[in-house]
């Protein structure tokens, strides 16, 4: 199981606009993993006491991302991560010499962050959507910021 730990900063903008960050370290357990951090993001938006505007999840790593995704039916995490396997598979005429060339593919077509609407103190998020860390070249220790913008 994974964890996660924050560190935090809060600035506050002109024109009255707040503004709230917090660097969360997790730590992955897998090669490749997709891991839920919806609840830690919301419990950021809780802490910054922002109720509407948006977030910024953000990962600083080349070799992970983040994306909204379903999180009805846990076979879809598997599914995705078949998939970027396929489109970028572990073997291949790779030049780069750490051998992690698949996981920076997979970091590119994921992306290194999602843009979310923040109404009411909550994400919009659909039914089946959550917030999710994706890990491609695990077990690490990792960072994600969530960055929330009054607006």
């Amino acid at each position: 199981m994974s964890s996660t730990t924050a560190r935090s900063s809060t600035d506050t903008s002109c024109r009255n606009n707040m503004s709230s960050s917090k660097v969360f370290e997790i730590q992955t357990q897998s090669h490749s993993e997709i891991l839920d951090i919806t609840g830690v993001v919301q419990g950021a938006i809780r802490d910054s006491g922002v109720q509407e505007g948006m977030v910024l999840v953000y990962c600083p790593h080349t070799t992970a991302a983040i994306t909204i995704n379903e999180n009805g039916d846990p076979d879809v995490k598997r599914d995705l991560l078949t998939g970027l396997d396929i489109l970028s598979p572990k073997r291949g005429e790779y030049r780069h010499f750490e051998g992690n060339s698949d996981a920076h593919l997979k970091s590119s077509l994921v992306g290194a962050s999602e843009l979310l609407v923040l109404q009411e103190g909550r994400l919009v998020l659909g039914t089946w959507q959550s917030v999710y860390f994706c890990e491609f070249d695990g077990p690490r220790r990792r960072e994600f910021i969530v960055k929330i913008m009054e607006g």
